[in-house]
């Protein structure tokens, strides 16, 4: 009879399929396995086949603890960013899981909720891992800080934290801003109002800039009170918007400066039973899916997001293998994408 820690193949309670058990079922030495297994070094793409098809068969899974232990490499990335309800993240997190994919590395997300705490501690998980590298929408210096200090390959997405020594592929957001604000403001709009969930990091400083900038370049003045701040984990973001359109009835338009905010402005509109764009004008920042399935269709600016995902993930790859100088600072454009959600008002 079998006993319980037999490698017996017909025991159900087999032990942990080891490096060593797939060499011997490919007919291979175990280095030449542990090459071809990992992507290092040259094996000849029939015999990598081979020791492919043999773990496959045995269910091999790396020993990710065992490699790190050894200096090298966990073949994990790590993307950390702020908030998993925004859709934006999920477009981020697909241009660089797709692009990892293709290098043979693997992504691990983590969701700092906009703590600073939380994302200093996921930080501290991406180094005992030995990740190949970390991509972070950066909420403070810390993480950042931390990562880059112990030598770790680091690219910042979306936003800057002002740490040197990183890579960044950023959207330009203050000129996104100002040309939905402008677009605004050509059709007579004068009393606009800029609802935003902050204005702590760098994106939501720079759409508030472009808001106060096409603002001043159209000569009309800014007023503080058609500014609102929900913060980033409002209680109640719908009931918010409300008590500030109430507050502010004289507003006619609604620079919303993301999508999350942009679909509780819709639904607080729609809720109050006032037509977009007859009763108030809509621009948001973000262009999501359901924007474009409304009637009417919402006037965007559109962020190539998946393709920042795309450039950062290949930034931090070149970074990761030893390629590249100075850091780099890359600024995608943004689009503003006009539909029907927008009307003129009359000049009083």
């Amino acid at each position: 009879m079998t006993g319980h820690g037999s490698n017996g193949h017909g025991n159900s309670k087999r032990g942990r399929v080891t490096l060593r058990d797939v060499a011997e079922a490919a007919g291979t030495s175990r280095s030449t396995a542990s090459r071809a297994l990992a992507g290092n070094g040259y094996v000849a793409d029939s015999i990598k086949a081979r020791i492919q098809e043999a773990a496959d068969r045995l269910g091999y899974v790396p020993d990710v603890s065992a490699r790190t232990l050894k200096g090298q490499s966990s073949g994990l990335v790590g993307l950390l960013v702020s908030d998993l309800r925004n859709q934006f993240y999920a477009q981020l997190a697909a241009g660089v899981e797709q692009t990892l994919a293709a290098a043979g590395q693997q992504l691990v997300l983590v969701d700092d909720h906009g703590s600073e705490d939380q994302a200093a501690a996921g930080a501290r998980a991406f180094l005992s891992m030995r990740a190949a590298g970390v991509l972070l929408a950066p909420v403070g210096k810390a993480a950042t800080q931390a990562l880059v200090d112990r030598g770790m390959p680091v690219v910042e997405v979306d936003r800057r934290s002002g740490v040197r020594g990183c890579d960044s592929v950023t959207i330009d957001s203050e000129l996104g801003a100002r040309e939905a604000v402008g677009h605004l403001l050509a059709r007579g709009h004068r009393r606009i109002a800029m609802i935003t969930d902050e204005t702590a990091w760098d994106t939501g400083q720079a759409r508030l800039k472009g808001y106060r900038a096409a603002h001043r370049e159209a000569g009309v003045p800014v007023s503080r009170r058609l500014v609102l701040t929900l913060g980033l984990r409002p209680a109640d973001p719908i009931g918010d918007v409300s008590a500030f359109l109430d507050q502010n009835p004289d507003v006619t338009a609604v620079f919303a400066a993301n999508n999350v905010v942009g679909e509780a402005v819709w639904q607080e509109l729609k809720r109050r039973g006032q037509r977009v764009p007859a009763d108030c004008s809509l621009v948001c920042f973000d262009d999501m899916t359901w924007m474009r399935m409304v009637e009417p269709g919402v006037t965007a600016v559109r962020q190539p997001v998946y393709d920042m995902g795309v450039r950062a993930a290949e930034m931090l790859l070149k970074r990761a293998t030893g390629i590249g100088g100075r850091p780099a600072a890359e600024v995608l454009q943004p689009e503003l994408v006009e539909r029907g959600s927008t009307l003129a008002v009359p000049q009083r």
